[in-house]
């Protein structure tokens, strides 16, 4: 019988287990979105979403018991300064699971785990800016296309006059 596990074991060892949840907590900090299997993704998310919790407040021991399982200090630092504050006004539910469908090989269930906020705010504006820069480069490229051509009809005529005005002086 199993009457109250607390969490499902994915076939794996312990420290297989231990492992696992490691590797696809640091990932998901990373990438801010990973692709894996129901079972997974579920066993995961308490893991990444108690490590969120502790993230939001920047202590020493909060970074200490949370580099015991993240072991990239890049990622690390991420939690700390990006993913940790901009959970700080949500009491929980720091994920979500959406569902992709069955997988080829073995019909698992396959979902992506992501966090629930992007950070969207400075994207934007970069975006934007360099959208309007391509549109005014565009738009004086297309000037300029305009004005070629009567530049260089404007032009031709100027060196032929030139060359009748040095002629005719060397005539006479």
């Amino acid at each position: 019988m199993k009457h109250r596990v607390g969490f499902n074991r994915l076939s794996r060892s312990a420290a297989h287990r231990l492992s696992l949840h490691r590797n696809m907590a640091t990932s998901l900090f990373r990438y801010e979105r990973i692709t894996t299997t129901k079972a997974k993704a579920l066993a995961v998310r308490r893991t990444a979403e108690k490590m969120i919790t502790r993230a939001k407040v920047d202590s020493v021991h909060n970074r200490r018991t949370i580099a015991k399982d993240i072991k990239d200090k890049e990622v690390l630092a991420k939690l700390f300064t990006e993913i940790g504050p901009r959970f700080v006004s949500r009491p929980g539910g720091y994920t979500r699971i959406l569902k992709l469908g069955r997988r080829k090989g073995d019909a698992a269930e396959m979902v992506i785990l992501e966090l629930v906020e992007k950070k969207q705010e400075e994207k934007k504006p970069a975006k934007a800016k360099k959208a309007k820069a391509v549109k005014e480069d565009k738009k004086a490229n297309e000037v300029k296309k305009a004005e070629a051509p009567k530049a260089e009809a404007d032009a031709a005529p100027v060196p032929a006059e030139e060359e009748k005005k040095e002629a005719a002086p060397a005539a006479e």
